[in-house]
Formats: structure tokens, C-alpha cells, sequence
């Protein structure tokens, strides 16, 4: 593909985000960056959160997984429709119930202003870290696609794509983005159907045959039941759940979506609706990446090995056959889906973030119109700079970001995960103060029971450790529940 022509596909896209920018700000208020001004369509909600959640991460790292983990990772999948049910059922009444904006209020209501802004904290760091490992994978396709040929060394193209992205997003941020995922989500699926037509034609395979070659493929492992494994079925599945109601439901990227919606119920319909077309676009890329590995060993393409047998690099290759070896219609759609990824995927991180930190740290909405927006752009900025730093620290990692960026959130969202259970499950309340030691204690005593079980017993909590995580919050806020003298909350 000709620089000329990449260099169309961006600006193309681009201009067509601006103008979905401009007549979405139309008639915008002070609380459209934040709430949508509740206008939203559910069904378009829906359809643009499956883009969201998908990211480039699911669109490069799920079909390059294959090759070290088979299909396992549809366990993990299966977890999460349950997981979106007690987000459909549970958590979105609650947050409707209290009119919240920020939804780490209700951790206010529930125990106390400590364990807010720990729970918001908790949500800022998460959030970061996942934002930017997105965007990393993003830019390392653009880089390779089309800045290395110009010679812009890649600390300047994470700056270009940040800057693109505070540009329609800056004025109206979730009015916007409800929009800008919808475009998105066309754009990754569409990419991965192309991608599996032309493989199909390359192979000479009718849809009847590309479906054998899948299912009856070595990598068609879709249950595994080694206790030891981190992909053990029960592992991934109760991961699948927790991870699910933990990085959707309290989540404030995706959750301010569906506070968009006009009611409870189309908000519920927008999660019973994405879930559904979620778990059924999850299951197509993992078939895209068995065809993908049939074709690569087909045409003798490799990809290096580690000491331990494992492919390296796997997210390489979607994007190093999508360019090189496809032509230039799968090229095309490629690239499509990866620059809307990397805006998309950004964006409404960038949103939820200068959201949470002016309303649970700044309290923005006591301020004047002027304030507001002055604070909203400080905020902004400050989050891009912090992702910026990230992409830089993290850019010389190989392997798949998925399995990164979900074991980061068994650390990160476990305690939050635990205060919401503990808060919803129970009446007991516990001494607030003492809760944001608990929240910072139980990561590191998950990390370190992780290490000893793996070292000493071979057995790796994989995905799980979000649940051991949050058990170990629960516990650490029984030993600091309030006397009965105390407790009068």
C-alpha cells in the first residue's frame, strides 16, 4: 500500500469524525461532555460500546492468541454474558436510582468520602493504564504502516493521534463519542469479514469447508481442565464474570455510556443488547485467528519463538498479513479499523477520566459554566500528557496486550470490585478511614500469593487473581467494621 493512499484512509477518517464532531456539539449544554445531556439511542449505545469494548486490542491481540492459547479464551467470554447480566439487573438500577454522574458517588453514600476518591483513584490508575496500552497497539500498526515511511520516530505519533483526538472530542466528549464508537464498530467488523472472505478465496475454500478447517484445526481447544493452567475453565469463566462487571459495570468509560440513555430501561436494553453482539463478535475474531494461522503456514510466514515454545509477537500477525499478503481492499479495511480503534478506544477513556477527576476530585458541579469548561480542558490535557508517559514506558513490550491489559485489571479493579459486593451485599458499614489501606493491601498480598503459588506449586491464578483480589478486600473490611456504638450511618 502506497504512503499516498494510507495517508488518504486518515484523513478521510478524521474528517468525517470532525463532522460527526460539529453537528453533535450543535446545541450542546455545560453537562453534554459529560452526560450526553441523556439523549442518547440505546440501540445506537449498544452497537458503539461493542467497538469500545472490542478496541484494538481485541481486534489485533484475540486472533494472534490463538496460537498460544487455542480457544480458551471463549471461556472467558461465556463469563462475561453472565457478568453482564448482574450489570443489566443489579447495577444499572442503582446507578439510575441515584442520578449519579460519576458512579464512585455511591461509594460515598455507602461508606464514606475515603473510600470515594479511593475508588475513583482506583478507577483513574486502571483506567491509564488500559487507555494507554490500547493506544500503544494502535500506534505501533500506524507506525509500521505508514509514519515509518516518513521517517516520524513513534513518540511523535502517539502525540499526532492524541492530538486529533482532543480535537472532536474537546467540545461535546460523550455526546460525541456515542457517535464517533458507533463508526468504529462498523469498522472493526467489517475488517475482520473482509479479512476472512479473502482468506477463504486465497485458500480456495468454501464457507462450508473454512468452517471444518476451524472447528477440526489443533487450535479449536475451547475447554481446558488442568487445575493448574491459568486457562482452566473455572478460572477463565469466574474471571470472565468479575472481570465483566468489574472493567464494564464499574467502569465509568463504559458505564457513562449507558447513563446516557434516556431511562432504566433503555439503558438496560443497551446492555442485554451489547452483551449478545459482544460475545458473538468475540467469537468470530477467534475464528479469524485460526484461518489467519492456516494461511501463514500455508504460505511458510512465521513468527519468532520463545525459549519456552511460546509464539512472540503474536499481535503481529493480523496486521503483518493484512498489509502485506491480502491486498489492498483487506488493506484498506484494515487500517480502517485500526485508525478507528485508536481514536475510539482513546476517546471515551479520555471522557470517563476527565469526568471522574472533576466531579470525585474537583467538584465541578458547583462551578460556574466558565469554570467548568476552563477545569474540563486542564483535566483533558493532563490525562493525555499521563497516557502519553505510559505508551513511552510500555512501548518496548512483546506478546499480546490482551493478557496484559486483563491482568493489570485483576490487580487494579479487584478492590473496587470488593467494595462494590461488600456495599451491596451487606448493611454492615466499617470505618472509613482505614479503608483505602485495605484497598492498597490487598493487591500487593495477591500479587505475592500469586508468585508463591506459581513458584511453589506450579499453580497460576491466571485471570482469577481479580477474584482473590477482591475476597481479599472483603475481608480486610470485616476487620475494620464499626463498633455497634459507631455504627449509626
Amino acid at each position: 500500500m502506497s504512503t499516498l493512499l494510507i495517508f488518504s484512509i486518515i484523513l478521510a477518517y478524521f474528517s468525517l469524525i470532525m463532522i460527526i464532531s460539529y453537528v453533535t456539539s450543535k446545541n450542546r449544554s455545560d453537562e453534554s461532555f459529560f452526560t450526553g445531556d441523556r439523549e442518547s439511542p440505546w440501540f445506537l449505545v449498544a452497537f458503539g460500546m461493542v467497538g469500545a469494548a472490542l478496541s484494538g486490542v481485541t481486534f489485533v491481540s484475540v486472533p494472534g492468541m490463538v496460537g498460544n492459547n487455542n480457544f480458551y479464551f471463549f471461556q472467558f467470554i461465556l463469563g462475561n454474558v453472565v457478568g453482564y447480566l448482574f450489570i443489566t439487573f443489579v447495577l444499572i438500577p442503582l446507578y439510575y436510582r441515584l442520578k449519579l454522574v460519576s458512579i464512585y458517588a455511591y461509594l460515598n453514600e455507602r461508606f464514606g468520602n475515603k473510600t470515594y476518591k479511593i475508588g475513583s483513584l482506583f478507577f483513574l490508575v486502571s483506567q491509564s493504564f488500559g487507555a494507554a496500552l490500547r493506544l500503544l497497539l494502535a500506534a505501533k500498526i500506524l507506525q509500521f504502516a505508514f509514519f515509518d515511511k516518513l521517517n516520524i520516530p513513534f513518540y511523535l505519533t502517539v502525540i499526532i493521534i492524541l492530538l486529533l483526538i482532543w480535537f472532536y472530542t474537546n467540545k461535546s466528549g460523550i455526546k460525541t463519542i456515542v457517535w464517533t464508537d458507533t463508526l468504529q464498530t462498523f469498522f472493526l467488523i467489517l475488517a475482520a469479514v473482509v479479512t476472512i472472505i479473502a482468506i477463504t478465496n486465497a485458500l480456495d475454500l468454501t464457507f462450508e469447508q473454512s468452517i471444518d478447517e476451524i472447528v477440526n484445526h489443533k487450535y479449536f481447544n475451547i475447554f481446558n481442565w488442568d487445575g493448574k493452567s491459568g486457562n482452566n475453565f473455572y478460572k477463565q469463566f469466574i474471571a470472565g464474570i468479575l472481570i465483566a462487571i468489574a472493567m464494564m459495570g464499574l467502569d465509568q468509560n463504559m458505564m457513562q455510556k449507558t447513563l446516557t440513555c434516556k431511562n432504566q430501561w433503555d439503558a438496560q436494553k443497551n446492555t442485554l443488547t451489547f452483551s449478545l453482539i459482544l460475545a458473538i463478535t468475540q467469537f468470530l475474531f477467534l475464528g479469524l485467528g485460526i484461518l489467519l494461522y492456516v494461511y501463514a503456514e500455508s504460505r511458510g510466514v512465521s513468527l519468532p519463538i520463545g525459549e519456552n515454545g511460546v509464539y512472540l509477537d503474536t499481535d503481529t500477525l493480523f496486521p503483518n498479513l493484512a498489509i502485506n499478503e491480502f491486498g489492498v481492499l483487506v488493506g484498506v479495511s484494515f487500517l480502517l479499523g485500526i485508525i478507528a480503534a485508536s481514536f475510539s478506544s482513546v476517546d471515551s477513556a479520555l471522557t470517563a477520566l476527565t469526568t471522574s477527576f472533576t466531579y470525585d476530585f474537583l467538584d465541578i458541579s458547583h462551578k460556574s459554566s466558565e469554570e467548568k469548561i476552563k477545569l474540563k480542558n486542564k483535566v483533558l490535557f493532563g490525562f493525555s500528557l499521563i497516557i502519553f508517559c505510559l505508551i513511552m514506558l510500555f512501548s518496548g513490550s512483546r506478546g499480546d496486550v490482551i493478557s496484559t491489559i486483563f491482568k493489570v485489571a485483576g490487580y487494579t479493579y479487584g478492590p473496587l470490585l470488593g467494595l462494590y459486593l461488600f456495599g451491596m451485599f451487606s448493611k454492615i458499614n466499617v470505618k472509613d478511614k482505614w479503608v483505602p489501606i485495605v484497598c492498597l493491601v490487598a493487591p500487593v498480598i495477591t500479587y505475592l500469593l500469586n508468585e508463591y503459588f506459581k513458584t511453589g506449586f506450579g499453580f497460576d491464578f491466571g485471570f482469577i487473581n481479580i477474584a482473590v483480589n477482591a475476597s481479599l478486600t472483603i475481608i480486610g473490611l470485616l476487620l475494620i467494621v464499626k463498633s455497634k456504638k459507631q455504627n449509626v450511618r
